[in-house]
């Protein structure tokens, strides 16, 4: 099945060069942002439902989007995912973070002490994004974790500690989780007093530890180690003290007194 465009007619050139270049970026900053790792996967009427536009003007603006790899079509599926390109942009995205090239000797120091997989989370405005991991430990059994994985905000250690040290208004769903959950609360106020997530569940045999990294008075980004529960238990305040130190060393590195 081919990328038909739909039934009502498309918009003549004339009209396409009166619309304003702002509302273009606009209009294509929205379509981007309507995919997400839970809908990494959406139709026609789904982009046109973003918009607010009509079917022949989505279908313009998706045209103009594939023809730079910004997004492709599944023909077979009649479905639009997001386009290499992205891939692209979003590495030039990382690269440009202070917090990352700062990180690296730091994030290869904590390795070299924990022996454990090392991850760099920063906060994409929902919730933790994976930036950066090191998991070249001697270990049998490497835990990976991919770069660009977003985790949850509440239940992953990195996400309690921007929950914990974020402005309330920059974490739209700590309201309504401090009210439900009086222990979390606890743990939040546990995080701000030892500069560190502890108490994390364990996912998949899997235990987090995570620290914030600050600059400028203001957490920018959480360093954690991810291990075998079995792992870091054994470990747990060696562990702990060495990601507390490295995460105090890169807030220093990154100006924070």
């Amino acid at each position: 099945m081919s990328d038909n465009p739909p039934t009502e007619p498309l918009p003549s050139e004339q009209e396409t060069k009166a619309f304003p270049v702002i509302q273009a970026v606009e209009r294509a900053a929205i379509m981007l942002a309507a995919f997400t790792p839970q809908r990494p996967r959406i139709t026609l009427g789904e982009i046109t439902a973003a918009l607010g536009t009509s079917k022949a003007t989505a279908h313009r603006y998706t045209k103009a989007l594939r023809d730079v790899n910004l997004i492709r079509f599944d023909a077979g599926e009649v479905l639009y995912s997001l386009g290499p390109q992205i891939l692209t942009l979003a590495a030039a995205a990382r690269a440009g973070l202070p917090v990352i090239k700062s990180a690296e000797v730091h994030m290869e120091q904590l390795l070299r002490e924990v022996r454990e997989t090392v991850v760099l989370s920063v906060w994409d405005g929902e919730s933790p994004i994976v930036v950066a991991t090191n998991d070249n430990t001697d270990q049998v059994a490497r835990v990976t974790v991919r770069v660009g994985a977003r985790l949850s905000p509440t239940a992953s250690a990195q996400g309690r500690v921007f929950c914990a040290f974020l402005p309330p208004e920059d974490v739209p769903m700590l309201r309504t989780e401090i009210h439900s959950n009086l222990e979390f609360a606890d743990e939040l106020e546990r995080i701000r007093a030892t500069l560190v997530s502890v108490k994390s569940p364990v996912v998949n045999g899997l235990r987090t530890l995570s620290a914030p990294v600050f600059a400028g008075g203001r957490v920018v980004a959480a360093l954690a180690v991810v291990a075998a529960s079995v792992s870091v238990s054994g470990d747990i305040d060696r562990h702990i003290a060495a990601l507390k130190r490295t995460a105090e060393n890169l807030s220093r590195d990154l100006g924070q007194g």
